[in-house]
């Protein structure tokens, strides 16, 4: 702490996954609860001419507080999300690592919990529909496709891609990691609303 050394920290996810963070620098200690206080850094931030030095160093703690937050909170959140799916996608069971987002049942800005009860693992045609009320999960955990949607033509994407989901069952995980069915509720109420 004294000398500024940087060392790597490891941010558990799941059982042999991490999330590394470099550089982190302990700036404190808390001596009554035994801990340390460490802080992620990241690359500076440019300064303008007519700005201070206490100033370009509040926006980057800031900067870097948010993106700390943010990286481990939704990195954690999607490794645990798509290992419960075994890495496919619930609405159709795509399998490509690359292309699989977690979406969120109720969203973080709703007060939507970072657990795999609030999650779907979704490819990232289906997390788009899902998050634009294109298409929902009910809470018997089938796919139902806005009315709008299921009337108009359009390519082959649209009829296989999305039409054809209608009222379809999803790849479902354990049961112990299975989406909380009053989410699903709350989500395809506001669904309804919007269709």
């Amino acid at each position: 702490m004294t000398d500024r050394v940087p060392f790597i920290y490891f941010h558990r996810i799941i059982k042999g996954k991490y999330y590394v963070h470099w550089p982190v620098y302990v700036i404190g200690e808390d001596k009554i609860n035994n801990m340390f206080i460490v802080q992620a850094d990241t690359v500076s931030i440019p300064k303008a001419e007519n700005v201070s030095d206490s100033a370009v160093d509040e926006g980057r703690r800031r900067y870097i507080t948010v993106e700390v937050i943010q990286r481990l909170h939704q990195r954690t959140f999607r490794e645990k999300v798509l290992a419960a799916y075994r890495e496919h996608c619930a609405i159709c069971s795509l399998r490509h690592r690359e292309l699989l987002d977690a979406a969120h049942i109720i969203p973080d800005n709703e007060g939507g919990e970072p657990v795999v009860q609030n999650g779907l693992s979704m490819c990232k045609l289906h997390h788009a529909a899902f998050d634009q009320n294109i298409i929902v999960v009910n809470p018997d955990y089938r796919v139902e496709v806005r009315e709008d949607i299921l009337q108009e033509i359009d390519g082959p994407m649209l009829k296989y891609g999305l039409q054809k989901l209608h009222f379809q069952k999803i790849l479902l995980p354990g049961l112990s990691k299975r989406p909380n069915r009053g989410w699903l509720e709350i989500r395809y109420e506001k669904f309804r609303k919007v269709g």
